[in-house]
């Protein structure tokens, strides 16, 4: 299975089982290596309701006719916008034909700006993702939480993807306690060097972590493979 990095938290997952994109925010993103009109996907992904989340969504999802996968609120909401949806809730799974997908929670808020105004989308949310074997963890945006130690006590994590930016999200030292929580074969960083608000050091969080997992440094356009069990 290979997992490729678009900048910010988005990520495309590619495996025999299918390939879906999450949190595909390209369109405004400076850093993002391709755009969205170029994306062949089974399904899509998002996170919360944010912009630099929800991005591309849509428009992904009417192009390809992929399903989005979202929080309920959100799902609704896309649902509006003309796209096939599936709404979950946190700690609710399901088997996809490309994926199986787990909701998990996230300390982060979750609306769109439209028209002046803001719309409610429900509560953020993270992922757990099993596709031909590997089980990956995209934390979505969030705080540090106690539970992610159940997370990583529940679950035996291939990969986990996790936010360093600080500021929005968790800051470098958070994420290598929750790396250590996750007890995560690997890691990459994310949420980070979008804006200069969100601005991280990756190797001074590798640093961090290296010594009870490994870490993996991503550039926008990277990509690398994971061997299923």
């Amino acid at each position: 299975m290979q997992v490729h990095f678009h900048g910010h938290a988005c990520f495309t997952l590619s495996g025999k089982q299918g390939r879906l994109i999450i949190d595909p925010f390209l369109t405004g993103n400076p850093v993002a290596d391709i755009n969205a009109a170029t994306v062949a996907v089974d399904g899509i992904l998002v996170s919360h309701g944010h912009r630099d989340h929800l991005g591309d969504a849509v428009e992904i999802s009417r192009a390809n006719q992929a399903t989005i996968i979202a929080p309920f609120e959100l799902a609704y909401y896309c649902e509006q916008k003309g796209a096939p949806t599936h709404g979950m809730h946190i700690g609710g799974s399901h088997k996809f034909p490309f994926a199986d997908v787990k909701l998990t929670q996230a300390l982060h808020g979750s609306a769109v700006t439209e028209d002046n105004r803001i719309i409610y989308t429900g509560n953020p949310c993270g992922f757990l993702i099993t596709l031909d074997g590997v089980l990956i963890y995209h934390a979505g945006d969030t705080g540090l939480f106690g539970d992610m130690e159940l997370l990583g006590d529940l679950n035996q994590i291939d990969l986990a993807l996790l936010p360093i930016g600080d500021n929005y999200v968790m800051g470098i030292q958070d994420a290598v306690i929750a790396t250590k929580m996750l007890k995560a074969k690997s890691v990459i960083p994310m949420h980070y060097n979008t804006f200069d608000l969100i601005k991280q050091d990756a190797k001074e969080f590798a640093k961090g972590v290296e010594g009870f997992c490994k870490p993996i440094i991503l550039e926008p356009g990277n990509t690398i493979e994971i061997m299923g069990k």
